[in-house]
């Protein structure tokens, strides 16, 4: 996948990347929230975002969720793949990002995130690589090194891994794996 727009230093960024925050809501989902009577009923991700995410993993890179929102279902899609830190609730996502900074022993330009609306803009600004979605603001747009060749929920995630992977070198290694994997098949 090749991205839709992306700054001359965005490769540069996204090969420093040790820890992706990802935001649910237009990111890991299309943004749209289904609500029954008894509260959040559903929400939809792409399975090939989370192959994504597994392969940024099995390339050595620590993936945490980060969402204003709160959502089981976000915590049930987490651990089934194994992304333990997931921080929900968290209005202010910037503090947020300053607490993981500290966790991980991080500088921020070791640090992406992808985001999609207002409330990302700060912690756009603070990471070393901001990432978009193909659908997200404008203003979001205008701070991203890199956008997605896909909208929120529908592949975005996996080509931001794609696109990192790449960058760091890691990508055709991964890919000769699943092959060699799919001729002793």
């Amino acid at each position: 996948m090749t991205s839709v727009a992306q700054s001359p230093t965005a490769a540069q960024r996204a090969a420093a990347v040790q820890l992706l925050l990802l935001d649910v809501d237009g990111v890991l989902t299309d943004g749209r929230l289904h609500f029954g009577a008894a509260g959040e009923a559903m929400k939809s991700f792409d399975v090939r975002d989370g192959h994504g995410i597994k392969l940024l993993q099995a390339g050595g890179v620590e993936v945490a969720i980060l969402s204003a929102r709160s959502s089981a279902i976000v915590a049930a899609r987490a651990r089934e793949l194994a992304i333990t830190r997931v921080l929900q609730g968290e209005a202010d996502k910037h503090a947020a990002f300053v607490r993981l900074l500290a966790e991980f022993k991080l500088s921020a330009a070791q640090c992406g995130f992808i985001g999609d609306d207002w409330p990302d803009l700060r912690l756009l600004a603070a990471v070393g690589f901001a990432a978009t979605v193909a659908d997200a603001t404008a203003e979001v747009k205008s701070l991203a090194h890199w956008i997605a060749p896909a909208a929120g929920g529908r592949g975005a995630v996996r080509a931001a891994a794609e696109f990192i992977l790449r960058a760091q070198g890691k990508f055709d290694a991964l890919l000769q794996r699943y092959q060699r994997e799919a001729q002793h098949a």
